[in-house]
């Protein structure tokens, strides 16, 4: 099943990795991973419908959740992005980490269930869910970044670059990264769409969000004769927020310094109407996703990362990727509901409100 913007689609008819098919008919969940494979489930129903129940959801404890680059590791993969810039090879890269803790009970992890606790406690614009347990996927997302939304010939992608807790806190490394992924973003789009229609209808506009605010742009365009859906992902993809300027200096530095692959994190996760010629796919950032493969036994993982400019302090850019994962985690860690509708707050939400996790 999958679930997007207050609709749930079931009765599975058609599973593939082709692009082209987005072209074809039907209602399709989309999941792309940042390393290049690609899902696009077809569904027959799709109707209206309320979340799930949070109570087939449970979570790791809060203790559980260990990280594929520890404080020092992070901080050091900062600093030895700035000697790339000082060498000329990048001018920003997006370095992330994935951190991973145990199912205690994997009967009781349904990631529909995770989608509504998300829901409740960090309401998103692109959130969603993506469960194919058969094919491997299992996606729960509340991501607040629009990678690519498409009506018609119409294609508009809204960059985040620039995170803090109030817009006092952001600062003009935020402005200048904003900047540079919108031109990266810009000409991204420019390889698929008609000569002269891409424009930025909004640059740096300072967005709330659940404990954070971040800094979002609007590129649009108009795809040129005989784009569609395997020029337009092959031309934007991994998007340009996640990886750095030149992406493809970026994709090399990211290889070298991650020591985890990023998954549907970082990826494009959402839904194409094919039929209706629209479509939305989220940035997988503030996106859970259960590995059952996983040695040892299935996990939960999530990603948090951050860009790192010139102008990036090392342990500033470790605190943002704290301050974006902590709500998250107090929500995926959480318990169920209790009967009663309310539930005792876990150590994870008790070091969100003052912070952010250990």
């Amino acid at each position: 099943m999958a679930r997007f913007g207050g609709l749930v689609a079931t009765d599975l008819r058609d599973v593939t990795s082709d692009p082209a098919a987005l072209e074809s008919r039907g209602w399709w969940a989309v999941v792309a991973d940042f390393e290049g494979g690609l899902t696009c489930a077809r569904f027959g129903d799709v109707r209206p419908a309320p979340l799930a129940p949070p109570t087939r959801w449970r979570g790791p404890a809060p203790e559980d959740w260990t990280s594929s680059l520890d404080r020092d590791a992070y901080t050091a993969g900062v600093r030895r992005i700035r000697e790339h810039i000082a060498a000329g090879e990048v001018y920003q890269a997006n370095l992330c980490r994935v951190l991973s803790a145990p199912l205690p009970d994997p009967d009781h992890a349904d990631v529909d269930a995770l989608t509504a606790l998300l829901a409740h406690g960090n309401p998103a614009p692109y959130a969603g869910t993506v469960r194919l347990p058969a094919h491997g996927v299992e996606v729960a997302t509340a991501s607040p970044e629009l990678y690519l939304r498409r009506d018609g010939r119409t294609v508009e992608s809204g960059p985040i670059k620039g995170t803090g807790r109030t817009a006092a806190d952001l600062l003009e490394k935020d402005h200048a990264e904003n900047v540079m992924i919108v031109d990266l973003v810009r000409n991204d789009l420019g390889r698929v769409c008609a000569t002269g229609s891409v424009t930025v209808p909004a640059l740096c506009a300072v967005e709330p969000h659940p404990g954070l605010v971040h800094l979002v742009s609007t590129v649009r365009g108009q795809l040129a004769d005989g784009a569609g859906w395997p020029e337009l992902l092959a031309g934007t993809f991994p998007p340009g927020s996640v990886t750095g300027a030149p992406k493809a200096s970026a994709l090399g530095i990211i290889e070298a310094l991650e020591t985890a692959p990023r998954g549907p994190y970082c990826g494009g996760i959402g839904w194409v109407d094919a039929d209706r010629g629209t479509a939305a796919l989220a940035v997988g950032i503030r996106t859970f996703w259960v590995d059952r493969a996983a040695p040892g036994g299935p996990v939960v993982r999530f990603g948090t990362g951050a860009g790192i400019t010139w102008g990036s302090d090392p342990d500033r850019e470790w605190a943002e990727t704290e301050l974006k994962a902590a709500r998250l985690l107090a929500l995926a860690s959480a318990p169920a509901a209790a009967p009663g509708g309310t539930r005792q707050e876990t150590a994870a939400e008790a070091g969100a409100r003052g912070g952010t996790p250990q």
